[in-house]
């Protein structure tokens, strides 16, 4: 054999491969070494009763098929009939081709160590690796072979070749190297050689990605190897996204699936393989292993940072076995498994965990004292899980947390809660504040918290948080008593008044300029909840100059000047409401008319009657534009005629009254929406009256209840009746009382409606129109005691009900 490889072979079979090698020899082939049958060179030669030598296997072949198909037992050679197929074992002849494989095997051996250099070419490195693979497959002990010639680093050298065929042959002769070799192993266990096969997994070619992932297979059966796969950066990563691929070979995805099987045996790959969301070992782990192994899984499961679906997914496997855990005595174990708890738990996974009962040990850990109680640490744990159970918007009224069937919402519950609160540090107070939120924002739960807050007169030391200097503490507490506003309004209000400080630490958060935060919108929230006519809180917030940051904030969210879009619709509401209360005391407070005037503020409510998509907002706009136009009457300047001369004095007929012009036509003085707030001015009639064709009840309302302070006595009724034909706004009025949509809705458009029948023009129009006669029948015969009584009236305008048959009596 010549002094390199013969690589006109490199391609083929792995069977061609290896009779290919045995053809190639260093010393003469001998013809008594082949078998005639075979042509190969034998391993276990027998010699026949006619002295002809074969291999055992193919001469019992022979000696097979003839007795199937039934012919004379004859020699394969000669062809003369055999009496026996008894064979002896030609010891000699065997022990020589041995000792002539071997002297060959080494020979060739040599030669693939002088080929496995990164300078020789390519065909012969592959040819080289090939041989090797070839004696390996052959035998362990040619492994040893192998191993003591020292090839295996120099067969890992090879994967810095610039060559992908030798680079992939190298990792497919590692892979046979290693294969059932713990010897081997321990060899590419030193040094980098599993950093060097990790990174061909993120090569682009597929083919060295199967090699590399098929030898790491191998290589992860060894636990020493198992653990230093794990501690190459990105191994696991990559593995686990090859085992959930689509795109790769199928083959490729089952050996990195069943090489992260192997690497489950170190808990470190575990937790890896969680920290890239593979759970289950983890998951597997802490339901069967051991108590040590339990607490460790249980412990890094609350690291884990993880998304909500796979937080339910947990909550479904482990939750009752961290329940168990928490429940146990060891202080580690209930620290372990809380933040376990703590790390699982959301509003998805809430309805799972309640299943699993984990409110009666949360709640005794919160409340327990003694020699068995939490650290305060954990009791922070505890009510953070349970902050996040509540909000998940579960009815808690039927779920029992302790004896005598007691919810989370018992009375004396809440007044643990709320002891708490008053008697910890801001992380817990914080916690257990949204434990109430969440309780609040159920109206199945709101009203026994409210109830319980009120017994336990705990709503003064609530409102003091809003003075927090921590955030998190200050936004739950506003949420808080924003929930509870619309319950306990009046008794927030006085307790803003009666403490020094709070109301102004509220409206300093409603208008900070830090773009629009969820803390402002629950702010502004709350402070809209509180009464409108309560004029002492009004005439504070006057005196503290906070409608003008108010009006200052919604002009800034008008002209697009404002960050945080989240929270900027219920942030305006918040502040429409506030800014609405102005207008409630105007008859008594110059000071608010004067700042309505000084800011235009009638404007700017006209303004915002066409927030299209903001029910809110048009219903309090148009509800302070009814509360303006009604004060209008009393802000008008009337005339002031000068007196008559004395010739007109003592002959009046020769006198003639002086005619005044730009007078306003519905209040009969001088008017403008400025300084007297007059609805004739900036379009006001108009835009309200678009608004009474509004799909949203409220809004028809608020908007038909300003449209009527342009009827009401005071005014000159007649010009207002004038003004609403000119706007088209009569057919609209009538069409809401048409509709019947709410009793509120229906008094509103009776009384409009009286009042436009008064002129006989609209009476006789109307008296043909047999739908509103039906509408003003209904509401006369099923409308409460008022509201039928002016029904009665408008029916008197159309002739419907004779005027002589006074059905109530007169009430003045």
């Amino acid at each position: 054999m010549a002094g390199s490889w013969d690589g006109s072979h490199d391609t083929g079979s792995q069977s061609d491969e290896s009779h290919q090698f045995d053809r190639l020899h260093i010393e003469p082939l001998y013809d008594a070494f082949v078998c005639p049958l075979t042509k190969q060179v034998m391993h276990d030669p027998v010699t026949s009763e006619n002295g002809q030598t074969f291999e055992r296997a193919a001469i019992e072949n022979w000696f097979k098929e003839c007795r199937e198909n039934g012919r004379k037992l004859v020699c394969p050679l000669t062809q003369k009939e055999l009496r026996s197929t008894e064979l002896k074992p030609s010891i000699a002849l065997r022990n020589t081709i041995e000792e002539w494989t071997a002297r060959n095997e080494t020979a060739q051996l040599d030669m693939a160590r002088r080929s496995l250099n990164l300078g020789s070419s390519e065909s012969d490195i592959v040819q080289a690796l090939r041989y090797i693979q070839h004696i390996c497959q052959k035998s362990r002990i040619n492994k040893h072979v192998v191993r003591n010639a020292a090839l295996i680093p120099m067969i890992v050298e090879m994967l810095k070749s610039g060559s992908r065929r030798v680079r992939c042959k190298a990792l497919d002769t590692l892979r046979i190297a290693v294969e059932e070799d713990e010897d081997v192993k321990e060899i590419i266990a030193e040094g980098d050689t599993v950093r060097t096969v990790v990174k061909f997994l993120s090569h682009e070619q597929s083919k060295e990605r199967e090699e590399a992932v098929s030898l790491l297979y191998e290589l992860s059966k060894y636990e020493v190897l198992s653990e230093k796969i794990g501690s190459v950066n990105g191994a696991i990563l990559i593995l686990v996204g090859m085992s959930s691929s689509k795109s790769e070979n199928v083959l490729t995805v089952e050996k990195a699936e069943k090489t992260l099987e192997n690497l489950e045996s170190c808990e470190n790959n575990v937790r890896q393989m969680a920290e890239n969301g593979r759970l289950q070992p983890l998951l597997t782990q802490l339901l069967e292993g051991s108590q040590e192994t339990k607490l460790s899984m249980a412990s890094f499961l609350g690291e884990l940072a993880l998304n909500n679906d796979v937080k339910v997914l947990v909550a479904k496997r482990v939750g009752s076995a961290l329940i168990n855990l928490m429940k146990s005595g060891s202080i580690l174990s209930r620290e372990a498994a809380l933040k376990a708890l703590n790390q699982i738990s959301c509003e998805a996974s809430a309805k799972v965990l309640v299943d699993a009962d984990i409110l009666p040990p949360l709640v005794k850990d919160l409340f327990t004292v003694g020699s068995n109680q939490l650290p305060m640490r954990l009791k922070e744990v505890s009510a953070t899980i349970l902050a996040h159970i509540v909000n998940s918007g579960i009815d808690f009224d039927g779920i029992p947390v302790g004896p005598d069937h007691r919810t989370l919402v018992s009375e004396d519950i809440i007044h643990n809660l709320l002891h708490l609160i008053s008697n910890t540090g801001p992380a817990i107070e914080c916690k257990l504040l949204q434990v109430l939120v969440g309780l609040t924002s159920s109206p199945a739960t709101v009203l026994s918290v409210v109830a319980a807050i009120k017994s336990s007169g705990a709503i003064i030391s609530l409102v003091q948080f809003i003075e927090a200097p921590q955030r998190d503490l200050r936004l739950a507490s506003v949420k808080l008593l924003q929930n509870l506003s619309p319950h306990m309004d009046q008794e927030l209000a006085d307790a803003l008044r009666g403490t020094v400080g709070q109301l102004g630490s509220l409206m300093r958060v409603v208008t900070e300029n830090a773009g629009i935060t969820e803390e402002q919108a629950a702010a502004a929230g709350l402070l809209a909840e509180l009464p409108e006519r309560d004029l002492g809180l009004t005439r504070q917030m006057l005196d503290d100059g906070a409608f003008q940051q108010i009006i200052y904030r919604v002009r800034r969210i008008r002209q697009g000047e404002t960050r945080g879009i989240r929270f900027v619709t219920p942030y305006l509401e918040g502040l429409v409401r506030i800014l609405a209360r102005i207008t409630f005391i105007l008859p008594d407070e110059p000071g608010a008319v004067q700042l309505c005037r000084e800011h235009n503020v009638a404007a700017l409510f006209i303004e915002l009657l066409q927030s299209n998509g903001l029910d809110n907002v048009q219903v309090v706009s148009a509800m302070a534009l009814e509360n303006l136009s009604r004060e209008s009457r009393n802000l008008t300047r009337l005339p002031e005629l000068p007196p008559p001369g004395l010739c007109s004095s003592i002959f009046p007929c020769f006198s003639k009254q002086p005619v005044i012009t730009g007078l306003c036509r519905l209040h009969r003085g001088t008017c403008s929406l400025r300084e007297t707030f007059c609805l004739l001015e900036g379009q006001a009639v108009e835009k309200l009256v678009a608004l009474l064709d509004h799909t949203n009840e409220k809004v028809v309302e608020a908007a038909l209840a300003a449209l009527s302070t342009l009827l009401e006595d005071g005014v000159d009724v007649e010009q207002g009746v004038a003004i609403l034909c000119e706007v088209e706004g009569i057919k609209p009025i009538f069409n809401v009382l048409l509709e019947k949509r709410t009793d509120s809705l229906r008094r509103w458009a009776v009384w409009a409606v009286e009042r436009l029948l008064r002129t006989e023009d609209i009476a006789y129009e109307v008296s043909g129109d047999p739908n509103v006669s039906t509408a003003l029948v209904d509401a006369f015969q099923h409308a409460d005691y008022r509201t039928r009584q002016i029904a009665e009236r408008a029916l008197k305008h159309v002739d419907k009900i004779p005027n002589f048959s006074g059905i109530f009596p007169n009430m003045g």
